[in-house]
């Protein structure tokens, strides 16, 4: 096995897990707290990931940091649940999977990396893999909702190559840890001000927040930007398809909900469209940092 084919398989466990925070949500948490839950379940991984790295950004890395953190978990997660409660769940999951073809031209503009059709191809065949997955016929559209899916899917974008963008000469561990804490931190006064209180935690709900902090967010993310460093965005950009095969498999499994053939021939799908994502990527040449941030992480 090579190295690439390690990092492929090591990086798309984080999107697979992220597949379960769906069930995870609707069976161990208080409903109708999608700031808070959103703010428990960064700031406190954050914190713990801080105390084991010991280490701030530096100064001049500050800006960067709560940028990418406000895209990749405030704005990202806050959208999310938005769309989630304002649209049926397979309406949401499609619009957001455009994030893959938006990472494929946002790369080339910020990181120069070459637009290869098939990449292009390969987006595409994973939103209609995915729509054929999630969404239903009587699928209804709210103006609210759609939008905050979009937003969800522009924010993940940029998040993904503004964090290939900006290596700081750190950890991975290190990176997450800034990144979740500058989330968590950004989404705080928003989770104070807009949501009452949590009722009584039960331990369901505690073994719920554990779930989508400790796992969900510290251990994935930790393996996400590993992976942001080591591999093309429009390589890793499609393995979110498997978030929504994840919700789907667990969803039958556990939950007893149906899976049709339409269902199964969509997983498929989504999975050629991820073999195809890598396969646009063989022998292309390793991208490089900006030389401005090489120059500041020397």
């Amino acid at each position: 096995m090579t190295r690439r084919t390690t990092d492929v398989l090591l990086t798309a466990t984080a999107p697979t897990v992220w597949g379960s925070t769906y069930i995870v949500t609707t069976e161990l948490l208080p409903a109708n707290y999608p700031l808070t839950v959103a703010l428990l379940r960064a700031l406190p991984a954050g914190l713990l990931l801080l105390l084991v790295v010991r280490q701030l950004p530096a100064r001049a890395w500050w800006g960067r940091i709560f940028l990418l953190g406000g895209l990749n978990f405030s704005v990202l997660w806050a959208m999310l649940f938005l769309a989630a409660y304002r649209l049926p769940g397979g309406v949401a999951a499609t619009i957001t999977s455009v994030q893959p073809l938006l990472v494929v031209f946002l790369a080339g503009a910020f990181l120069g990396a070459r637009v290869r059709a098939l990449s292009v191809v390969a987006a595409a065949i994973g939103i209609g893999g995915v729509a054929l997955l999630v969404l239903t016929p009587d699928a209804a559209l709210d103006a609210p909702g759609v939008a905050a899916a979009v937003a969800a899917a522009v924010s993940m974008a940029f998040g993904t190559v503004l964090s290939r963008r900006w290596q700081p000469p750190v950890s991975a561990l290190a990176f997450t840890a800034w990144q979740l804490t500058a989330g968590g931190l950004l989404l705080l006064p928003f989770a104070l001000l807009l949501e009452p209180p949590l009722p009584a935690l039960t331990l369901h709900n505690w073994i719920g927040f554990g779930w989508l902090g400790l796992v969900g967010a510290a251990l994935t993310y930790i393996v996400w930007f590993r992976g942001v460093g080591r591999l093309e965005p429009s390589a890793i950009a499609p393995m979110a398809f498997l978030s929504p095969v994840t919700a789907v498999i667990l969803g039958w499994a556990l939950l007893g909900q149906a899976l049709s053939a339409w269902q199964v021939t969509g997983i498929a799908i989504v999975l050629a469209s991820i073999w195809l994502s890598q396969l646009a990527q063989r022998g292309a040449a390793p991208l490089a940092r900006p030389a401005a941030v090489a120059r500041q992480a020397g």
